[in-house]
């Protein structure tokens, strides 16, 4: 039976062009760009409660750095370096070699070099640290928005939640919008070149990945920047045909793990975020706007003819109830 080490050299050891040392060492060491902030995040995923058991190793491999990477994408960081560690039920070979593979493919598309990281025996649970750069003083935070702003978010929110209801047995999709939800809950794509555009270009003022619910993950922006938002209803994306609407509608607003963006933006700023819409081809959906605190960072949703619509849960809670209003 390989040795820990064995398993580590061959299926994760590659070359790190950006690191001054990768992995081999106590530590890896790494050398910021000069007039850039570190960024770093770590998630970790659990088999049972991110992924089921059975997921395919290459689409575990790949989503597991690249919810990492989303985070990075949400400040408007470049990624460049990764640490993984993991605990195995067993070395197995076959499903390592998938894993790695998938993991591989994530950080070349986005630049990334895994540096170093762990493994141990134990329930199958991996954890990412990413890092990342961005101009010192220039990343997007959550505490930037202001009165007035739009929000926007990229993509089509509610995809990955639908994949995941499909999967669960609670909805059946057709052929191609089932493959499609499913793909992307299980091999995400993070909105790093819109992060990079948004910071780049100085369009956005605050930015969060949607991770666990658009509503709940808007109202992140709003605790941070004090500030409530109202959403509408008519401008959010439309519905994916042949589906249950209300749960479609619960998917699009709490369903999380899409990964896309959202952001604010001054109003002046339209003009220029439908031109990099276009250039990024990758839809950007103005949804509401930010407007003086009435409560604690409130996100309400405003139905078409301008009422209240009630949100029954507005996302994901690991340690309580999902969140609601």
């Amino acid at each position: 039976m390989p040795s820990e080490f064995d398993l580590i050299d061959r299926h994760f050891a590659r070359p790190t062009p950006q690191a001054v040392l990768g992995p081999g060492d106590d530590c890896a060491l790494l050398a910021p760009s000069p007039g850039m902030e570190l960024a770093a995040t770590t998630d970790m995923l659990v088999a049972g409660t991110h992924f089921f058991a059975d997921t395919d190793p290459f689409q575990l491999g790949w989503k597991t750095l690249a919810v990492n990477v989303s985070d990075l994408a949400a400040m408007g960081a470049q990624p460049r370096w990764a640490l993984l560690a993991g605990s195995l039920p067993a070395a197995d070979e076959a499903w390592l070699g998938a894993f790695s593979r998938g993991f591989f493919a994530c950080a070349g598309r986005y630049g990334v070099d895994l540096i170093g990281g762990d493994t141990t025996r134990g329930p199958l649970n991996l954890c990412v640290t990413a890092l990342g750069e961005v101009p010192a003083g220039r990343a997007l935070r959550r505490d930037g928005a202001r009165v007035g702003d739009d929000v926007w978010v990229s993509g089509r929110p509610g995809l990955a939640a639908l994949g995941l209801a499909h999967l669960q047995g609670r909805t059946a999709l057709p052929g191609e919008l089932g493959a499609l939800c499913v793909g992307l809950l299980q091999q995400p794509l993070p909105r790093v070149e819109l992060g990079l555009a948004l910071q780049r270009r100085v369009l956005a003022r605050s930015a969060i990945d949607v991770s666990d619910g658009l509503l709940a993950d808007l109202g992140h922006i709003c605790e941070r920047s004090t500030l409530d938002a109202e959403v509408f209803v008519a401008q959010l994306p439309e519905l994916p045909a042949g589906v249950d609407a209300a749960l479609a509608r619960q998917c699009q607003l709490a369903g999380g793990d899409d990964y896309e963006l959202v952001f604010s933006a001054a109003p002046e700023q339209r003009d220029e975020l439908s031109a990099l819409s276009a250039e990024l081809d990758l839809p950007l959906w103005r949804i509401g706007r930010l407007v003086a605190a009435a409560g604690r960072g409130a996100v309400r949703l405003i139905g078409e003819r301008g009422e209240p619509v009630a949100v029954g849960r507005k996302g994901f809670d690991h340690f309580g109830q999902d969140q609601d209003q």
